[in-house]
């Protein structure tokens, strides 16, 4: 079998040259199908307070250029044991939110006839929606692992259904999740009042928040986590204000007392072995960043994704 065609390789080509893909990876149309493609929504018209992450795709990937392609900690070559892909970025319409929704979606059904798994960089968190209905249609009811500030199970904003704070309750009203695996992790910060967590509850959610990190520790964060997900087909979504302000200021809503970005990077490899179907970074808004320190973090986040499905494809029979 012919080997996956990876980055471009970095002892010959400086890592500020070369193209302009995600780890300088290979363009999907060059290998014509991957195990992962990596794509890009760049749209934040669903956005409540600080604009900007239309520009995130092409921020994380900017700051992927130092990806290596071995993962010591998971013992694995993630560009080695699988095709991966940069699919380039979807046309969204900025001014149409149903129609904008409609195109990614669409865009989503198209791109999983020609790859296993889609790891999508926002873009802000309205993208989760049409990217579970896609996902829906393949693998049926979805427990969702969020990475989050924010609970985005809110019902409307300005009577608008579909913003970046609404995804996980459409998704949940569609019947879209599987409600006895769904799960927010880092949740923190002030909420409209305690009916917010009774509505979240009723969609299905159980709450890890920020401070679990600080009580309970890490391994009994990722314990109950993975006790939640089972053997359910799982989709990740990480909006990357779960990081604190700290290690990622380049965001729309950023709360104090977050992860940091070891906490999380360690928490998504012990993903290994869960059924991961699909992916999403989001909500990266580069305006807000300084020395590329939110885009270097979402590029490791992306790359312990892709760490995680490449351990998770080594143990497939």
């Amino acid at each position: 079998m012919k080997p996956p065609a990876g980055p471009v390789d970095a002892s010959r080509v400086p890592r500020f040259a070369g193209p302009a893909t995600f780890a300088k990876l290979p363009e999907l149309d060059a290998v014509a199908e991957a195990d992962v493609a990596i794509v890009g929504v760049p749209f934040d018209s669903g956005v409540s307070y600080r604009p900007g992450a239309r520009f995130g795709p092409s921020h994380v990937r900017a700051a992927s250029k130092l990806m290596r392609p071995y993962h010591p900690a998971l013992d694995v070559h993630p560009f080695g044991v699988q095709q991966v892909a940069d699919a380039g970025d979807l046309a969204v319409n900025p001014f149409d939110l149903v129609e904008a929704i409609d195109t990614i979606e669409r865009g989503a059904d198209g791109l999983a006839e020609r790859s296993r798994s889609l790891l999508t960089i926002g873009g802000d968190h309205t993208i989760a929606l049409p990217l579970l209905r896609s996902l829906h249609r393949r693998h049926g009811p979805i427990s969702v692992l969020h990475f989050d500030a924010h609970l985005d199970t809110w019902d409307t904003y300005f009577g608008a259904p579909y913003t970046h704070g609404t995804p996980f309750r459409r998704a949940s009203e569609e019947g879209l999740l599987d409600p006895e695996g769904c799960l927010h992790v880092g949740i923190r910060g002030p909420l409209y009042g305690a009916q917010d967590l009774a509505d979240d509850r009723a969609l299905g959610f159980q709450v890890v928040s920020a401070d679990d990190y600080q009580t309970h520790g890490l391994s009994a964060v990722t314990d109950r986590m993975k006790e939640r997900l089972g053997d359910r087909p799982v989709y990740v979504s990480i909006d990357i204000d779960v990081l604190d302000p700290a290690f990622a200021p380049g965001t729309g809503t950023p709360e104090a007392g977050g992860l940091t970005s070891r906490e999380l990077l360690h928490t998504l490899r012990t993903l290994v072995g869960c059924q991961v179907v699909g992916a999403d970074i989001v909500e990266v808004a580069p305006a807000y960043d300084h020395a590329e320190i939110t885009g270097i973090a979402a590029a490791h986040v992306a790359y312990e994704l892709l760490a995680v499905l490449g351990r998770n494809s080594t143990s497939q029979p």
